[in-house]
């Protein structure tokens, strides 16, 4: 009998070999895209047959879900790291764009071009929800319950279909901020990641910095 949370030497063979149809997932991504995962490339990769790699993954999709879950929970981990100080919108941002330069496949499978048929499962979705309540955290400290300037129609659209909040008690003004967070440093991301400034003298770094410094000011 194993002590309370020890592996068996089975458990932890089949850990290992996730673990290893994990990394050749990767590796197929970065080559040719998460549409085109196999796992029967993988495992005539890993010198396995077909069935008996789907004693460990049911199916494409599961595979997937592993991949995204894990991308999820390394990008939520960087963010509390990131606001262990306290909620700090600079911080978070910065605290992006390394987490994405590190693993640029990491980065583009969760914020890239959807894969055709899948769709993240409840719990993939709560960890995103983790990630955007630090952003939200964040913003709502630059954003007063009483902003200077008027309420703008944004502002009613957003206290009006509040959902992808996910219950979080942030004015629309806040949410406003970390929409736009999210929408523009995504964007500056991306197009750094296709590279797309290359050959254009254009620092991406500066231009992130400059677009975070502008977020960042409070209301």
């Amino acid at each position: 009998m194993t002590e309370a949370g020890a592996k068996t030497p089975r458990e932890r063979y089949r850990a290992q070999v996730r673990t290893e149809v994990k990394e050749h997932a990767w590796e197929q991504i970065a080559t040719a895209g998460a549409s085109a995962l196999s796992l029967n490339a993988i495992a005539k990769r890993m010198g396995m047959s077909g069935p008996a790699l789907y004693r460990y993954f049911a199916g494409r999709d599961e595979l997937i879900t592993e991949l995204v879950t894990d991308a999820y929970r390394s990008l939520a981990d960087t963010f509390r790291a990131a606001s262990e100080a306290g909620p700090d919108v600079i911080a978070l941002g910065h605290a992006l764009r390394g987490w994405a330069l590190a693993d640029p496949q990491r980065y583009l499978l969760i914020y890239g071009t959807p894969v055709p048929g899948y769709h993240a499962p409840d719990d993939v979705t709560a960890i995103s929800s983790e990630i955007l309540a630090t952003l939200l955290d964040a913003c709502a400290t630059l954003s007063p319950d009483t902003p200077a300037t008027p309420p703008t129609s944004l502002d009613a659209h957003l206290e009006a279909h509040r959902e992808w909040a996910a219950g979080h008690p942030a004015p629309p003004v806040a949410l406003r901020r970390a929409l736009a967070f999210w929408t523009r440093l995504h964007g500056v991301l991306s197009l750094e990641l296709a590279g797309h400034f290359r050959g254009m003298g254009i620092d991406p770094a500066q231009l992130f910095a400059a677009e975070l410094d502008e977020l960042s000011r409070p209301d």
